[in-house]
């Protein structure tokens, strides 16, 4: 079963009077790319959390949020005066220096308390209990986005058999065209030879011999093979295999050679529109195959 790169997942837990909320989205990447954002309390699991994450996870650009809540008031913030006093100061001695005008006073106080580290927070110190509970709310988070994988992965595996089945019956429409377009080369091969006879002398043995070379190199009944096989492959890949993303861009790869080559020996109108329809399908899952895991 498919499962797709984009998932969204969040869960909240409260534990002694505070509120934890994880937050957690994926969309598709060639490898694990992730960013977090973890509230201070928490940072020395950071590795621990992003060891999960992409255990879990296994390919994508994901993006981890989580925050704190201090629901009772307990957690009180302060304002640093050593450090506002700094801020302050630097910015007297830079109005005087650039002339440029302090603001009034209650936007410069409003301003001075947005700067890094004017406020700080006393938190207590996490007991093992806190970080379990943490660390199975950020579990339940990821059992979501697994969750939403799984059925965007259900619909993209939907979308990849139509169009197989798609390509295989346009395959099939090969067939009808083929020794229409064979005797049509040959006559009108023979056609140019019996305008050029009178004037030059023509072995008619040889060209027999050329004629069939010719329609041989103009045979595709090998690509329609192979191009069978690969859908049958790409079929039972997504069935049967976990993580199958770069395999089916692989195999999806080889179906555009086939099809491919199959354009280019066709010499007929009519198998050449089967081949723009093919790579219109195929077109369709390369883009898709993207996103998956």
């Amino acid at each position: 079963m498919l499962l797709s790169m984009t998932g969204y997942g969040k869960a909240i837990c409260e534990y002694n009077n505070k509120k934890i909320t994880v937050e957690i989205k994926s969309l598709n990447s060639k490898q694990v790319d992730l960013s977090t954002r973890i509230a201070n309390a928490y940072r020395d699991k950071e590795i621990d959390l992003r060891n999960l994450i992409a255990q879990r996870l296994e390919r994508g650009k994901i993006d981890f949020a989580l925050t704190v809540e201090d629901t009772d008031g307990s957690a009180a913030a302060c304002i640093n005066q050593t450090i506002v006093g700094n801020y302050y100061k630097q910015l007297v001695e830079m109005s005087q220096q650039l002339h440029i005008p302090l603001p009034a006073e209650a936007n410069l106080f409003d301003t001075l308390l947005r700067l890094p580290d004017a406020l700080k927070i006393d938190t207590p110190s996490v007991d093992a209990d806190e970080y379990k509970a943490l660390f199975d709310t950020v579990g339940r988070a990821i059992d979501q986005l697994i969750a939403f994988r799984q059925q965007e992965g259900a619909a993209l595996q939907r979308m990849f058999a139509e169009k197989l089945e798609h390509i295989g019956a346009l395959l099939l429409e090969v067939d009808k065209y083929e020794s229409e377009r064979i005797a049509k080369i040959r006559t009108r091969l023979l056609e140019n030879l019996t305008e050029i006879e009178n004037k030059v002398a023509v072995d008619r043995n040889r060209f027999e011999q050329e004629l069939i070379y010719y329609i041989e190199k103009l045979d595709v009944n090998e690509e329609k093979v192979r191009l069978r096989n690969h859908l049958k492959y790409f079929a039972e890949t997504m069935e049967h295999e976990h993580a199958a993303g770069k395999k089916l861009g692989f195999i999806a790869q080889e179906m555009g050679r086939e099809i491919n080559t199959l354009g280019s020996k066709s010499n007929h109108s009519e198998m050449q529109i089967i081949v723009v329809k093919m790579k219109d399908e195929l077109e369709q899952i390369k883009e898709q195959v993207l996103n998956v895991l």
